[in-house]
């Protein structure tokens, strides 16, 4: 069942997919529909969930499940995965790498692998106060305080050492 995203709890799990490039606008309009579509039909075994996503920054596709109501199983993940894979051949995108890095450049969003990133932090290019993006929260809570932080606070600060 699909829900407005700020009407789950903080406690509702996540899942961050995070393309290597920009979406189009044209592209964006259709993976929401296919959302849409998805989550009307998203459920745990045979129980429907309570879920909804966001698109953010026309580059992240963030799932979210309300587990107070049902608890996501893996065959629902696996489920949502098979889905983002099919987007993935769809858009010729890279949805699930998650040796990718995406910060802030500025106003721009940039995305690089982890050696390349690695490789900016040595060169000085970006620093630890530079804004990345962490897609390892768990939940909305998580998402809304800890998603775009500076590197030093992430998993990224071991290029800064």
């Amino acid at each position: 069942m699909l829900i407005p995203f700020e009407n789950l709890p903080e406690d509702s799990r996540v899942w961050i997919y995070q393309s290597n490039r920009k979406f189009s606008d044209v592209e964006l309009a259709e993976i929401e529909s296919e959302l849409i579509l998805f989550i009307e039909k998203w459920a745990a075994h045979g129980n429907e969930l309570e879920a909804s996503y966001l698109l953010k920054h026309n580059r992240f596709i963030i799932l979210a499940v309300n587990q107070e109501i049902q608890q996501v199983t893996g065959c629902a993940i696996d489920s949502s995965v098979i889905f983002i894979q099919n987007l993935e051949q769809k858009y010729k995108v890279d949805l699930l790498d998650k040796m990718n890095v995406t910060f802030r450049n500025g106003e721009h969003i940039a995305h690089k692998s982890v050696l390349d990133f690695k490789k900016m932090a040595k060169d000085k290019a970006v620093t630890a106060n530079t804004i990345v993006f962490n897609n390892l929260v768990n939940n909305i809570e998580e998402f809304n305080e800890n998603w775009e932080v500076p590197a030093g606070d992430s998993w990224h600060s071991r290029y800064f050492n």
